[in-house]
């Protein structure tokens, strides 16, 4: 099941292309024995690295390929299909270029762009805190302007990329009187020194333990007293962080959403072929209705989703507001990868349960797709908000 070829152009199916042979060369046969292992894939961001992967949407004059969201979006699809953490390393890499193309200044996209596009700079996206997730207008991270320097303290929670990222798009309060909150917050670029846990007022804790999405880390970041150049006030301005960290999260819903199409892909490939080779009460369970509907089912679901995926990518190739595609995008996505895992998971019965088998890493990468980039309770509040500002009395 792929978008139909008259839909994309040669470029797209290309590097489509080329992005599947990676994953069926590179990612497939390494990505359960990493993954149970816990073991972040160097050779394989090395070889997204060679690819250009990291450069896919960054403009040609600041190094990257200037691919579109749509070319990008397909290719996401393919990495999570073999494996969803191969595409968490690059989604937070992808959102901050997001935002620096869009909101940089001239230097700030002078100074970092062209590292970001080949990868020797990769970034990580930092707004959630321990006491807030989904109400991010109750962020408490405070930066003081002191001098040329930006003074940093606060504790950030959920950051995918954490320890191995060399810069940090992290949402700040720089006004906490502002009324309404939002326009108190400011977006600072933090650059760090990839893998070292201890910097200036910045310590990146041990990465967190979770049942799935393993390889890839997920950190907290502790800010005490920690300096950030004024100079890295994304924008150069303060009071626009909110609406910054809100756009890039809204590409990186497109990017969820490609990562649900992803793993239900795979779940499905991997429930069709073992539906054909088990054999129950004479006959390979593939021939049984139950079996059939099941299979039915799946394939037409993860069709549906692709199809909201490109619809949401390709409004905001337009430049159009995507908002209420990329939240339908992924909201549908994120739930039909839950249900199409969980019914390939019953189609291969007990050994389904073992490790030994695929779909049980699927099992547990699938849920994280449901809470990651806003739940699907806050997916359905965006939606319905925009819909009505869509269709007022």
């Amino acid at each position: 099941m792929n978008v139909s070829a008259e839909a994309l152009t040669d470029e797209q199916r290309e590097v489509v292309a080329l992005v599947r042979q990676f994953t069926e060369e590179q990612i497939l046969p390494v990505a359960s024995q990493l993954e149970h292992d816990d073991v972040f894939p160097d050779e394989i961001v090395e070889g997204l690295k060679e690819l250009g992967v990291f450069g896919f949407v960054i403009p040609e004059e600041y190094g990257g390929l200037g691919l579109d969201l749509t070319t990008y979006a397909l290719s996401v699809v393919e990495l999570a299909r073999g494996w969803m953490s191969v595409s968490g390393i690059i989604n937070t890499h992808f959102i901050v270029a997001s935002m620096l193309m869009r909101d940089g200044t001239e230097e700030q996209k002078q100074r970092f762009l062209p590292l970001m596009a080949t990868g020797d700079v990769r970034c990580a996206f930092s707004m959630t805190e321990p006491e807030c997730g989904s109400d991010v207008q109750a962020i408490r991270s405070r930066a003081v302007l002191d001098g040329d320097d930006y003074v940093v303290n606060g504790q950030k929670m959920w950051v995918t990329n954490g320890l191995r990222s060399g810069l940090v798009a992290t949402l700040v309060k720089t006004d906490p009187e502002a009324v309404p909150a939002h326009r108190g917050m400011s977006c600072l670029l933090v650059e760090k020194e990839p893998g070292v846990a201890q910097q200036g007022g910045l310590t990146i804790p041990p990465q967190l333990e979770k049942l799935g999405y393993k390889g890839v880390e997920t950190t907290e970041l502790v800010f005490a007293d920690h300096r950030v150049p004024a100079a890295n006030l994304l924008g150069g301005e303060e009071g626009n962080g909110f609406a910054q960290m809100m756009s890039g999260v809204e590409v990186g819903r497109v990017n969820v959403a490609a990562r649900g199409v992803g793993v239900a892909q795979r779940a499905f490939e991997l429930a069709i072929r073992y539906a054909q080779e088990r054999e129950a009460f004479g006959k390979p369970i593939a021939k049984h209705q139950g079996i059939q509907f099941k299979l039915a089912e799946m394939a037409t679901k993860i069709e549906a989703a692709r199809l909201l995926m490109l619809s949401a990518a390709r409004k905001k190739d337009l430049g159009e507001r995507s908002d209420v595609e990329a939240g339908m995008a992924k909201l549908y996505a994120s739930e039909i990868c839950h249900e199409v895992v969980e019914d390939s998971f019953r189609i291969h019965g007990g050994y389904g349960y073992s490790k030994e088998y695929e779909i049980e890493r699927l099992y547990r990468d699938a849920p994280m797709l449901l809470i990651g980039e806003g739940t699907s309770e806050i997916q359905k509040l965006i939606i319905a908000r925009g819909l009505l500002a869509r269709y007022p009395l």
